[in-house]
């Protein structure tokens, strides 16, 4: 609890579960951004100055010539007509826009709710607010990777953009938690299974920021085998071994697979133990992460069987937005004492 002001509290509560909203939003759109190959359709940063939208013919142009002179056009979509350039172009321009409303949206309350609330009980939303603006940074980081040498944004930078999005709506959420009092258990957990399965979550999602870096889920559209084994048959074993793995598509597929794997094993131990144990006040939560697992690995496969279709896709990016909330719930009620 923030103050002992309840109708301080109730405000920063609707506040912090509004802006958890705005960032999933934003992530969704995120993954529609590199999903639609749109991310390099904006070719400069515009802190400012790209918060409207083309309005005329001229400033469309401006626009569509600035990103004919990148690889992306030259070598890919040295075809592309100005009404396929405004497609990619709106889908960059939200996603930009998203990110100063979370900006916007967070600094304004943050700054009135300094004048209500001793400054030290706001440190840990200073710290997030610091982390969209280094946000801000590293997705412009990631696009400039894309606009000079290759037709592609760095898959490792795509990775750290996607991981700081999950870090931001993980500390709001807990931030939302703590306001509200919830998960005031008894029977608990040790500290480090929850901790370590949310860790094992995040290393997942860093990989599958890996394959739809490199468009790895558009090969081996095929399961449980890649292909006709179970080990990808373009690649050796003892290359799974090597940093170069990490920018390998069939390898990067099959690290993904096989995290979904450990992660459900690793779920069902959980799952296992805390029904064994009778811990009763876990068993609403540790069945909700269990059907937020099942729905990601299932999403998950017939992402890889539809060869990365946009529909199917976002859905599993949007489902991984569900299973990481509910990892936090669960790790923050076997961690926090109310």
């Amino acid at each position: 609890m923030y103050t002992a002001n309840t109708k301080i509290n109730n405000q920063l509560s609707i506040w912090l579960i509004t802006m958890f909203w705005i960032v999933s939003i934003m992530i969704v759109v995120g993954g529609l951004t590199r999903l639609t190959d749109s991310g390099l359709s904006i070719t400069q940063w515009e802190l400012f100055s790209g918060f409207f939208p083309p309005l005329n013919t001229n400033e469309w142009t401006v626009y569509f010539n600035l990103y004919k002179e990148i690889p992306e056009f030259k070598l890919q979509n040295y075809n592309m007509t100005m009404n396929e350039f405004k497609i990619i172009f709106w889908w960059e321009w939200a996603h930009r826009f998203l990110g100063r409303l979370i900006g916007i949206g967070f600094l304004l309350p943050l700054i009135y709710f300094s004048f209500k609330i001793k400054f030290t009980n706001l440190f840990g939303l200073y710290f997030i607010f610091l982390l969209i603006c280094f946000q801000g940074f590293i997705g412009w980081y990631m696009v400039s990777s894309g606009l000079i040498n290759r037709i592609d944004v760095s898959h490792f930078r795509l990775s750290a953009h996607l991981l700081i999005a999950f870090l931001i709506l993980s500390l709001i959420y807990w931030n939302y938690l703590k306001i509200n009092k919830i998960g005031n258990i008894s029977n608990k957990l040790n500290m480090f299974i929850p901790l370590s399965f949310l860790i094992l979550i995040f290393i997942q999602i860093l990989v599958g920021a890996f394959v739809s870096g490199m468009d790895a889920g558009k090969i081996y559209n095929s399961w449980p085998l890649m292909g006709y084994s179970y080990f990808p048959d373009d690649n050796r074993i003892n290359n799974l071994f090597e940093i170069a793995a990490l920018s390998d598509p069939s390898l990067v597929q099959f690290i993904h697979r096989n995290l979904a794997y450990i992660i459900g094993i690793f779920y069902l131990f959980i799952l296992f133990k805390i029904y064994k144990n009778k811990m009763h006040d876990l068993y609403k939560s540790i069945n909700f992460l269990g059907f937020f697992i099942i729905l990601q690995i299932v999403l998950g496969i017939l992402t890889i069987l539809n060869g990365a279709q946009i529909l199917i896709a976002s859905m599993h990016q949007i489902s991984s937005i569900f299973l990481v909330s509910s990892c936090i719930y669960f790790f923050y009620i076997n961690t926090t004492t109310n």
